[in-house]
């Protein structure tokens, strides 16, 4: 070995213990410190998209506003859904009207008509009776023969089925359709009205609105450019969906509970968030790789989250670093 050598081991050793100094620090700065872990704030997020593709025909909130629950988000161009609307539309319009028609029997004037017919048929008809019974007659007197009596019961036999057969046509002529004809044609309808309503809702997916209040987190398109289907175009994050992720060593995490206060602390703001545990992991991981010190990264820690009202959570941002702290 070089005489040189010496010199970089002590070095090295010394490099490591004033690593070793400033690792161990907080541990002896206090209880506060020691109570205290590092955590992040996180969002999760709501992806705004069309199931349809289309142009971006129009984009109503910007990066950085704040929208309610309904507001317009944006539209996509909806020339062939309402093309097929409206074609849907007019099917079920025409397939209701053979229903209808279908349902009523014939018009009046066809009524009308059988109507004249049966009284027509009718005069014969009394004419016929009013024979038969004065054959009968003369035949029990001994003055006609029985040919004669025949001759007038066949009369009125004819007569007497053509009214019935023209009663009956003026039944059915009053009726509907056929039962057969006519549970088609309702069937049809039922088929064309869920038609309309698949078209009405693809017309009514070309244009988004917020499903609940938050921040405009980003915008992916501007307006004249193509989304394919199912591709965000508006990036929301409402308020309740901001949560706190920290990481907390196996040997406190049997004292923490779902529903516990915790006092989250960033830098700048003097007073603390204060929020609750909302979820503890129940796996176990290694500390973070950020912990050079070889014993920490031995460790064991468990993933938690906290969770803050509306009103509170919109004033943490994604992504910044913050002290967590159990307890009131």
């Amino acid at each position: 070995m070089t005489g040189s050598a010496l010199p970089r081991n002590v070095c090295r050793i010394a490099g490591s213990l004033a690593l070793f100094g400033l690792l161990a620090l907080p541990a002896g700065c206090g209880r506060t410190a020691s109570e205290r872990v590092q955590g992040y704030v996180e969002g999760e997020f709501l992806y705004i998209a069309s199931p349809h593709p289309g142009t971006l025909s129009s984009l109503s909130v910007e990066r950085g506003a704040q929208v309610q629950a309904g507001d317009p988000l944006f539209s996509l161009e909806s020339v062939p859904e309402k093309a097929a609307r409206d074609e849907a539309a007019r099917r079920l319009a025409q397939a209701r009207a053979g229903l209808a028609d279908r349902k009523k029997g014939r018009r009046p004037p066809e009524l009308a008509s059988i109507e004249a017919q049966l009284g027509r048929a009718r005069a014969p008809l009394a004419l016929s009776e009013k024979e038969l019974s004065r054959q009968q007659n003369l035949l029990r007197a001994g003055d006609v023969p029985q040919q004669a009596v025949d001759r007038a019961r066949s009369a009125y036999d004819q007569d007497r089925h053509r009214v019935s057969q023209l009663e009956s046509d003026l039944q059915t002529a009053r009726l509907g359709d056929r039962a057969d004809r006519i549970e088609a044609a309702e069937a049809r309808v039922k088929e064309l009205e869920a038609a309309l309503t698949r078209a009405e809702w693809d017309l009514a997916q070309k244009v988004q609105i917020a499903p609940q209040a938050g921040r405009v987190f980003d915008t992916l398109y501007r307006p004249g450019e193509w989304v394919a289907a199912g591709r965000p175009v508006v990036v929301l994050l409402p308020p309740q969906n901001i949560k706190v992720r920290a990481f907390v060593p196996q040997a406190r995490i049997g004292g923490i509970r779902p529903g516990d206060p915790v006092r989250v602390t960033v830098d700048g703001v003097p007073e603390p968030f204060r929020g609750k545990v909302s979820f503890i992991s129940p796996r176990a991981e290694y500390t973070p790789p950020v912990l050079y010190n070889r014993d920490n990264r031995e460790k064991l820690v468990f993933l938690i989250e906290a969770i803050f009202d509306p009103a509170t959570a919109v004033r943490l941002h994604p992504g910044q670093p913050v002290d967590v702290q159990f307890g009131s």
